[in-house]
């Protein structure tokens, strides 16, 4: 019989190498135990993200910085955030890392997709994931990431993100174009890390990937048959601990050190 393909996120992924036993509540357990609470910093990427996609969603002519900024107060939630003044402090930074984004950047051409889903057959697994946004450059898509983390991102980020290079595989099969180029743009500090992929280096990404799936998938499909969870999915204590959601489910994850505050990922 032929072998079924695995589907594989980079959020799978990463979840696998972060900690097997946070994959297995993730995506293994059912009912899925119960989760901590929002984090602030989670809460502001997804505002940009957000005021981002319905500004690509506006006629042309409508894309002003200005614009761009009134959009982050539209999506604005203060969930995570220590209180509304703490809130109210990051709702302008993010409105003034937005505006400027748009003032920078040239917003003129329409995206091939905003927050689209890719998703292909490619070696053993099937590579899929939502992309924040995909531009039709020079003939060939560009993969783009927002990013609103603490500090700038390098070439070798770009270079290095196996989440970046499952995309283009995956939207060089589900657009039918070429697809070499990435991009991470990182708003706070309205820098590009860009990186021109190879099929070399694209095919190093896929192998660490399809080795990746195997061992999940390998150890699901051992737990089905009866084997136990709790050596299969085995938790890896860590810093990781402090911010992991599902850690009041997990002894060894709460001796790893104390928990942190949800505003605690925040930018200075």
């Amino acid at each position: 019989m032929p072998r079924k393909l695995i589907k594989v996120t980079p959020s799978r992924l990463g979840v696998w190498a972060d900690c097997p036993r946070r994959f297995r509540m993730t995506y293994v357990d059912r009912p899925t135990p119960p989760r901590g609470g929002p984090w602030a910093h989670s809460t502001l990427g997804a505002v940009v993200h957000n005021a981002l996609r319905a500004l690509f969603d506006l006629p042309v002519a409508k894309r002003t910085p200005e614009t761009a900024a009134a959009l982050v107060g539209t999506h604005w939630k203060d969930d995570g955030f220590a209180d509304q003044d703490q809130a109210a402090v990051f709702r302008d930074r993010a409105a003034g890392w937005v505006h400027d984004y748009v003032k920078d950047q040239d917003v003129t051409d329409d995206p091939v997709g905003l927050e689209r889903w890719v998703s292909a057959p490619v070696g053993t697994i099937v590579a899929e994931g939502r992309v924040d946004r995909i531009d039709h450059r020079d003939g060939e898509l560009v993969i783009i990431d927002y990013k609103t983390g603490r500090h700038a991102l390098t070439t070798d980020d770009a270079r290095g993100s196996q989440a970046l290079a499952l995309y283009v595989l995956a939207a060089r099969r589900t657009l039918r174009r070429p697809c070499t180029k990435v991009e991470l743009h990182h708003l706070p500090t309205g820098t590009v890390a860009a990186w021109e992929h190879t099929e070399e280096s694209l095919a190093r990404h896929l192998t660490r990937a399809e080795e990746t799936a195997d061992e999940f998938q390998l150890a699901i499909d051992t737990a089905k048959a009866g084997g136990d969870p709790e050596v299969l999915f085995p938790p890896n204590p860590g810093r990781q601990c402090a911010w992991c959601d599902f850690r009041r489910n997990c002894a060894e994850g709460q001796s790893a050190g104390p928990q942190l505050d949800p505003w605690a990922m925040l930018s200075p």
